[in-house]
């Protein structure tokens, strides 16, 4: 049996980032709220589209992933919740995040509760991608430049080359 002294830093609360298996960040934090433990999970939202109506929902804004307010006494029962895969780890200790962090992420989704988390790593020219939504919805194209948090594409679905600046946010790889 393990004996744990408790001191003064185990006693304070620091935010720690968890992994959660997909598709169940709301359903970790609420078990953890009903434990007592503080958790965030930040939401966007989002109009869903079905064949007979649409929708607004709530999706997570960071797949598979839940911040977590604890001690180092709580860190085992975050562990043993439903869901819970592992903390995230950097240089060998659960990856700590700043309070102020946690507070601009609350700021920027009262601000623009629809804002999305971007990947840019997974993009590249001349990969072929679909716009999402807008003037050219379901349109094909060819990246040809990235700028940023835009990319420049040809359209050539349209019976001519055209070429059209789209926010990231706004395709996926076809």
């Amino acid at each position: 049996m393990e004996l744990v002294y408790i001191t003064k830093k185990n006693l304070s609360r620091r935010w720690l980032v968890i992994y959660t298996r997909p598709r169940w960040e709301k359903k970790v934090s609420q078990l953890l709220d009903t434990q007592g433990i503080i958790s965030y999970c930040p939401v966007r939202k989002i109009e869903n589209q079905w064949a007979d109506r649409k929708k607004i929902v709530e999706v997570p804004l960071f797949a598979s992933y839940v911040f977590t307010k604890v001690n180092a006494l709580e860190e085992c029962k975050v562990r043993q919740t439903l869901g819970v895969i592992n903390f995230i780890y950097y240089q060998g200790k659960p990856a700590e995040v700043q309070d102020k962090v946690i507070e601009d992420i609350r700021h920027f989704l009262n601000i623009c509760p629809d804002m999305e988390v971007v990947s840019l790593n997974n993009l590249s020219v001349g990969d072929k991608v679909r716009i999402k939504n807008g003037a050219f919805n379901n349109h094909e194209g060819e990246i040809i430049e990235i700028q940023g948090k835009h990319v420049l594409m040809m359209l050539d679905n349209l019976g001519c080359y055209l070429v059209a600046r789209v926010p990231v946010n706004n395709i996926i790889i076809a």
